[in-house]
């Protein structure tokens, strides 16, 4: 028996923009997911519908508390909150999370909530090109401040960006639509700097304004394997973890960004712009825990410059290869979910004596889980033994991590129900339950609560596996 602490947050997570629907119900605005999920409207679903949590919520955590969920990961919409990003508050989207918020507690379901996931307003977009610009900054500080304000009475536990360090490597959902190749990386180095300060202000301001409120990032985490035991290729593994995950943890953890990273900046000249004031800001910001979402781990190999690729020259986006640094390789050793993910449960083991080694702080795993095809039976089940299997060993994985000396506090797998994938729609599925929905019929949306429902029940009963 692998059994847990009896503290311990057995959870669940999910996005406002692909689970919520009401797209514009209430007054909300549009935000940048929206506006990207409408441009594949004619291929896949699109965030008008998602999962219809906006008017299923009452039903959708009544299935929660059934599971025996102690947490349920999900985030606000700043869009519903405050439509056009900086403007007037929409008292119908804090009316709405209330009620969310209400009927978890009554559920005895800790809310556990992200600000910002993909979704920023895109009036923010129009008027300042979102992040690029300070006042987006300003813009989100006072989000969170009526955030805290509205509901920090009832929650307590918060976290400010789901996966910064991912995102801004995705175009799209950094609004870079109309950015000139060269121009590129400066731009993007410039909304991640002000994403860090938004960050630490409103964790800051968390400590302030939320009694016992705790904080803290959301980082998409990478485990990277050396594809040999040559020394460079050793450095290539390390330096594509640093600058793709760890760079974003030592800003968040301790103010600054480490050596290797200004150096990369500076030699690129995209340096971004500060204000004198960002320094105190940035070291005051204490995160109380870290939460991690772990899907994969990486190979890289060392990549030399050569004439046509200098220094810093960056090819593909989200597993960028860096010219002087590393590329991306693939492990043959680990097998792929049917999207391409490669599996390895050891390298969650992994990566989390990674973080709690260099950062001493409480980690809680906010996503984990298995993307694929559900097939809805004549019976109407559905039987998913491989995701039990996958979050099975996963979890195995946080136990034998826990024994290693880490301080894990919670694991939340993505995601809570069947939910819209940014660039599968409905045909990615992850959920425990599902939603009787394809990207273009929407069915009756009943829910549907799948083998692995069941089985996850099961395991928080027990509070761990047998």
């Amino acid at each position: 028996m692998k059994r847990f602490a009896d503290n311990f947050l057995w959870g669940a997570s999910s996005s406002a923009f692909q689970i919520e629907g009401g797209w514009d119900a209430d007054g909300k605005g549009m935000s940048v997911a929206d506006y990207n999920s409408f441009q594949r409207s004619a291929v896949q679903a699109d965030s008008k519908v998602a999962s219809d949590f906006y008017h299923h919520y009452q039903e959708d955590i009544k299935l929660m508390k059934e599971m025996g969920l102690k947490t349920y990961r999900f985030s606000l919409s700043w869009a519903r909150i405050i439509p056009d990003g900086d403007g007037e508050v929409n008292q119908a989207g804090i009316d709405f999370y209330n009620q969310v918020i209400d009927a978890l507690l009554a559920a005895d379901i800790l809310p556990f909530i992200t600000l910002y996931h993909f979704d920023l307003p895109f009036a923010l977009v129009e008027k300042y090109n979102g992040w690029e610009d300070r006042r987006c900054v300003e813009a989100f500080q006072r989000y969170a401040q009526v955030c805290y304000q509205a509901f920090g009475d009832r929650v307590k536990d918060w976290q400010v960006n789901n996966e910064q360090n991912l995102m801004i490597r995705v175009n799209e959902r950094m609004n870079m639509y109309d950015v000139a190749p060269e121009d590129a990386e400066r731009v993007r180095a410039q909304m991640d700097y002000h994403m860090f300060v938004a960050h630490a202000l409103a964790t800051n301001d968390c400590h302030k304004l939320v009694e016992n409120g705790k904080i803290g990032p959301a980082v998409s985490s990478t485990m990277t394997y050396p594809s040999s035991n040559r020394p460079e290729d050793v450095w290539a593994a390390k330096m594509n973890d640093n600058f793709k995950t760890n760079y974003g943890l030592e800003m968040y953890c301790f103010g600054d960004y480490p050596g290797y990273y200004k150096e990369y900046l500076t030699k690129c000249g995209i340096y971004p712009k500060t204000q004198p004031e960002d320094a105190a800001i940035l070291k005051a910001a204490k995160p109380d825990f870290i939460a991690l979402n772990y899907y994969r781990t990486l190979v890289a190999s060392y990549l030399p410059v050569d004439e046509q690729h200098p220094y810093g020259t960056k090819e593909k986006d989200i597993d960028f290869d860096l010219y002087g640094f590393f590329k991306v390789e693939r492990n043959e050793h680990l097998a792929s979910s049917k999207y391409g993910a490669q599996i390895d449960p050891m390298g969650l083991r992994l990566v989390l004596n990674e973080y709690y080694r260099q950062y001493r702080l409480p980690l809680i795993i906010t996503e984990n889980g298995l993307g694929t095809p559900d097939v809805l039976t004549e019976d109407g089940k559905i039987h998913d033994d491989y995701r039990i299997d996958y979050i099975r060993d996963h979890i195995a994985a946080c136990y034998d991590a826990i024994q290693d000396g880490v301080e894990l506090f919670g694991y939340c797998p993505w995601s809570v129900m069947d939910l819209l994938s940014s660039h599968q729609g409905f045909k990615k599925r992850y959920g425990f339950i599902f939603v009787n929905r394809e990207d273009h019929d929407l069915k009756d949306l009943a829910r549907i609560k799948k083998d692995s429902f069941y089985w996850y029940q099961e395991v928080i009963k027990h509070n761990g596996l047998e």
